[in-house]
């Protein structure tokens, strides 16, 4: 069960090495938002090992990890096998096998909460299984993403098989993917498609210790939302990395709102949906499987997206969400969740009971 309360998650990292009575060494190897916020902290910056905190790449973590010994109170900020909820394959498997237990243990009518990603195949492996569906629907829309790629390379939609041909014969053994049936009623904020970035901190898979912060920001496209054309990058992907490559991109006005104004703009014409649920069947999907170790933290990036009924669909979950400020207002947004140890916009995320999960509302 995830521990609830009010301890604030940066307090986390301060607790943790309290008996230090000298400056706290940190080593960054980012120069973003993050780098800005350890600094601000007025901790020690160091370019060598001898760190007490480390902000370090998931390559690090993989090369290093199991060849050093770690003091006690060390930290790094990614658990070894992060990429059970990262890799798009992966998010998806655990994601169904907790389903599939909670109707084995529930009934499928009290497992209905847990719906909240498309209909996902992966690929080349699921492919005969995916055809099957495919045909049920034929003209729909579907989505294919490579299951270790990110800022939205490799990304294509296609409505028609032979649009996948040319990947399927690629090569002796063609790059894993997952296809997922394409969210084609998106809600729209004039008349353009959004999603939402929110971080999520775990401190602990066991027990389950998770922070949610509220006021993540949501990512518009630069076009207009249309079907007319399913190739167009800057009308379906909000990928930030796509989408400042317009040619009409505003890199001083940016194509972010934070979620807070999302939420008063929501809420004042249709209220709000909660979304806990996303964050909390997530978590515990790996819980059983994760690395459990005490150095160890990890900031997820959830992309959520809404649909015109105000459901959230989980797009996928990022082990590194890119925390380098592209314009001024997005450094405000990236560098708000680390300013302060008791930062009031964290808040303990929602828990489970006996009979399930209990949502609690992630934007109150």
């Amino acid at each position: 069960t995830p521990k609830t309360g009010h301890t604030q998650p940066y307090s986390y990292s301060q607790s943790l090495i309290s008996n230090i009575d000298r400056p706290i060494r940190f080593k960054c190897a980012f120069s973003n938002t993050i780098l800005q916020a350890l600094r601000n902290r007025g901790w020690l910056e160091l370019s060598d090992d001898n760190f007490d905190f480390y902000w370090c790449t998931v390559d690090w973590m993989k090369d290093n990890f199991d060849r050093r010994f770690l003091p006690d109170h060390v930290r790094l900020c990614h658990f070894r096998n992060h990429f059970e909820l990262t890799r798009k394959n992966l998010m998806v498997k655990n994601l169904k096998r907790l389903k599939k237990k909670c109707e084995k243990e529930c009934g499928k009518k009290d497992c209905s909460m847990l719906d909240f990603i498309p209909t996902t195949f992966e690929l080349p492996m699921e492919y005969h299984m995916f055809l099957e569906e495919f045909r049920k629907s034929p003209g729909s829309i579907w989505i294919m993403k490579p299951v270790a790629k990110s800022q939205g390379r490799g990304i294509f939609l296609f409505r028609k098989i032979k649009d996948i041909e040319a990947w399927k014969w690629s090569g002796e053994t063609p790059e894993n993917y997952v296809v997922s049936r394409y969210i084609d009623n998106p809600y729209l904020i004039g008349g353009r498609k959004f999603d939402l970035r929110v971080y999520v901190l775990v401190t602990s898979f066991m027990p389950l210790k998770a922070w949610v912060y509220r006021d993540g920001f949501a990512r518009l496209s630069n076009a207009g939302f249309s079907l007319d054309s399913i190739d167009d990058q800057y009308v379906h992907l909000t990928n930030v990395a796509i989408q400042k490559s317009a040619p009409d991109y505003d890199a001083d006005r940016g194509l972010k709102w934070s979620v807070c104004r999302l939420r008063r703009f929501l809420l004042a014409k249709h209220g709000f949906k909660k979304a806990n649920t996303i964050f909390v069947a997530s978590l515990l999907s790996v819980q059983k499987i994760m690395i459990h170790d005490k150095h160890c933290f990890e900031l997820y990036g959830y992309d959520i997206l809404l649909d015109n009924d105000l459901k959230p669909w989980l797009l996928e979950i990022n082990s590194s969400p890119s925390l380098t400020a592209s314009s001024p207002e997005d450094r405000q947004l990236k560098v708000k969740p680390f300013k302060n140890t008791h930062n009031k916009k964290w808040q303990t995320n929602a828990v489970t009971t006996n009979t399930g999960l209990r949502k609690e509302g992630l934007f109150q």
